[in-house]
């Protein structure tokens, strides 16, 4: 199956309608993905929240706006599928409990995510943010700060918080994020999107 067809196919998917209509938002599934097999960098999150879910774009929110100032990278070049790919660990909304987001259903990364992964051949430098992210590409990993804390030694995947302000007490508890994992993250991005434009030319 072409990458193209695997994408119709998933975003015809409607495996969880039974599950997002039984959540306090009452919704139809929409999932979210944008990915390209020549992408160098893979972003794999969460899943799409409320705004994503409305939009059908992935990261138009707050937390877009922090994960493209920790990548280092403005608007253009983060929705650039050629290079950046965008594959959460669940495709769709995932509605709330009491307020807050649901985690992402497991079921979603069981039906698809190999099946993408296969069609992203030339990644180079994965982003896992998150713990369903974190525990996927990074099998055995713990919980978010010690995976994250632990980060120079998880080769070419960078384990991230989620961007959610929500986290803005934790990036203040743990300084050196931002003063030794950030610098060195938008470094790799430039170097890797660097290969991919030479590549191109």
């Amino acid at each position: 199956m072409t990458f193209d067809a695997l994408k119709t196919r998933i975003r015809g998917c409607t495996i969880c309608a039974d599950r997002f209509a039984a959540t306090e938002t009452g919704h139809a599934p929409r999932p979210v993905l944008l990915a390209e097999s020549s992408a160098r960098v893979l972003i794999a999150g969460q899943a799409p929240g409320m705004r994503v879910h409305l939009s059908g774009r992935p990261f138009t929110d707050p937390s877009g706006d922090r994960l493209r100032d920790w990548m280092g990278l403005d608007e253009e070049a983060f929705y650039d599928t050629a290079r950046v790919a965008i594959v959460p660990m669940g495709f769709c909304f995932p509605g709330y409990r009491k307020g807050a987001d649901l985690p992402p259903p497991p079921i979603c990364a069981r039906t698809w995510r190999a099946e993408v992964m296969a069609h992203l051949p030339n990644v180079q430098l994965t982003l896992a943010v998150g713990g369903a992210a974190q525990k996927w590409h990074l099998p055995g990993a713990g919980n978010v700060t010690d995976t994250v804390r632990g980060w120079r030694g998880c080769g070419d995947v960078i384990p991230l918080p989620h961007p959610s302000w929500r986290n803005t007490a934790w990036l203040k508890r743990n300084p050196w994020f931002e003063d030794a994992l950030l610098p060195e993250l938008r470094d790799r991005i430039r170097k890797v999107l660097k290969d991919a434009d030479r590549d191109r030319a």
